[in-house]
């Protein structure tokens, strides 16, 4: 079977071409764009893209089927994007219906964290658990959840909108709440903690070793090379999400009780800045038996992990 899938991501999207046989998959190609808030435009390009990949790998003329995987929420059924908090612009999106517009197929839509909690429990680190959580943790934070060999999403499809919850009183800003789950664990809360990390030095006279240019414009991939350098006020801005991320960890370990919890995107690349604040936070907050129970992990299929996602919707 010929799957065209669509990841809409908050920083950016991609269009890819896969063939799915004998339980396995096999991609094709790929076109990647920055995500803006034009939804119409920008849907319009990853379709002519898309064209573009199924002529050039010679399959234009076949069948095949289309997956969107999105950030939430979403209406499932209906096929439209309603509002994420990192999709600016993106109000009531008809995604579904725009694309059978344009290409004459109609697809299937689901959470972004819920396809990739189906990628890796069916083809990465998730095989062979029945109870595991997988969480984004890129530019916002959600979670898939597998519980008993089943997806879970809950009365109206908005289970594991993890990021909402409130760890601080106050603190960065993520899913709109201050001090939330994802204001310190997600690309734009450690882009954010590290600006507060960034002023207070600079009123001692001292620029951050993450500062390229102007502090509103830092970005977890500077605070990230940064460490790799070994810079201590950088590992001292992952140690502040780490903790928070360990705590937040604890809530879900312990009403949860899951098996393995699989972390993708910014913990696949900077985890280990991450591990020893998450530890200790885990030691000191989760119930022993559920703790010794888990297994946190990376994602196994790594960056290509919305591609996984985007084919497994397509075969829901």
């Amino acid at each position: 079977m010929i799957v065209l899938g669509f990841d809409i991501g908050g920083t950016k999207s991609a269009v890819l071409l896969a063939e799915v046989s004998n339980d396995q998959i096999h991609f094709f190609d790929r076109k990647e764009i920055k995500t803006t808030k034009n939804w119409k435009q920008m849907l319009e390009h990853l379709i002519v893209e898309g064209k573009n990949i199924l002529k050039t790998n010679g399959k234009e003329d076949n069948d095949f089927k289309i997956g969107v995987s999105c950030g939430g929420p979403l209406d499932n059924k209906n096929g439209i994007i309603q509002s994420p908090p990192n999709l600016p612009g993106w109000h009531h999106v008809p995604i579904l219906h725009y694309i059978h517009e344009k290409l004459g197929v109609w697809g299937k839509l689901q959470n972004d964290a819920d396809a990739c909690a189906l990628a890796e429990w069916k083809y990465g680190a998730g095989k062979g658990y029945e109870n595991l959580i997988f969480l984004t943790f890129g530019t916002g934070l959600g979670a898939g959840l597998i519980f008993n060999g089943k997806l879970y999403t809950g009365a109206n499809n908005m289970a594991g909108e993890v990021g909402h919850i409130p760890l601080q009183d106050d603190g960065p800003i993520g899913y709109g709440k201050p001090g939330s789950f994802e204001g310190f664990c997600s690309g734009g809360g450690i882009a954010e903690i590290a600006k507060l990390k960034a002023k207070g030095l600079e009123a001692q006279g001292i620029k951050a070793s993450f500062v390229k240019e102007k502090i509103n414009n830092i970005t977890t991939k500077d605070v990230a090379e940064s460490a790799e350098a070994g810079n201590r006020d950088a590992l001292e801005v992952f140690k502040i999400s780490g903790k928070y991320f360990g705590r937040g960890l604890s809530i879900l370990i312990d009403i949860l009780n899951p098996e393995i919890i699989i972390v993708g995107s910014i913990y696949v690349r900077a985890g280990k800045f991450l591990k020893e604040e998450m530890y200790k936070e885990i030691e000191v907050q989760a119930l022993e038996s559920s703790r010794k129970a888990v297994k946190i992990v990376p994602a196994e299929l790594g960056e290509k992990i919305g591609d996984y996602g985007a084919v497994v919707t397509a075969l829901l």
